[in-house]
């Protein structure tokens, strides 16, 4: 009979990784983060338990968006008052609060439920280069972008097989 293994709820030592928001699609780091904070990405996922790692972006004033989302996308909130309610497009929020756009992408890729909320509180995101989670960090910088994944197979695979030697390059035998 084949067990399903289970993890249980237990507190760990959380790892964090930083992602690099410059130049990167808003929904692809977006899922990427989430699936991050969930476990998702972990042998080991359960979906009640929190096993996931914390998320700390930099640069996310710098992130980019497809289409036309700039000027269509609106963000709107309501006061609870008659006539109280706000819009701002995609474009104004980066300008004003370049980090709520990313977490709120974020947001919306977890549960609705305490376990989303817990989450929630180990993402982190800076505008500018520097943060202040140097202690923490153990992971290097994941974007996880189809371009790195190439550079590292096409290294991975110059590791295996060494470019061969020309024949009028053989190295001198000693005889």
């Amino acid at each position: 009979m084949i067990k399903t293994f289970v993890t249980k709820p237990r507190p760990e030592k959380r790892e964090w990784v930083l992602l690099d928001a410059q130049d990167q699609v808003l929904g692809r780091l977006a899922t990427r983060a989430a699936i991050l904070l969930r476990g998702k990405d972990r042998p080991t996922y359960t979906p009640h338990v929190d096993g996931g790692r914390g998320v700390v972006v930099i640069n996310a004033e710098k992130i980019r968006t497809t289409g036309q989302k700039l000027t269509q996308k609106i963000y709107t909130r309501y006061s609870g008052y008659p006539g109280g309610i706000r819009r701002r497009s995609l474009q104004e929020m980066l300008e004003r609060f370049p980090q709520r756009v990313f977490e709120h992408a974020v947001k919306g890729m977890l549960p609705n439920s305490k376990m989303g909320r817990r989450l929630m509180t180990h993402l982190r995101v800076y505008v500018g280069p520097e943060h202040e989670q140097q202690a923490q960090l153990v992971v290097r910088n994941q974007t996880g972008t189809k371009e790195e994944g190439r550079r590292a197979k096409d290294e991975g695979q110059a590791k295996m097989n060494p470019k061969p030697i020309a024949s009028d390059q053989q190295p001198a035998t000693s005889d």
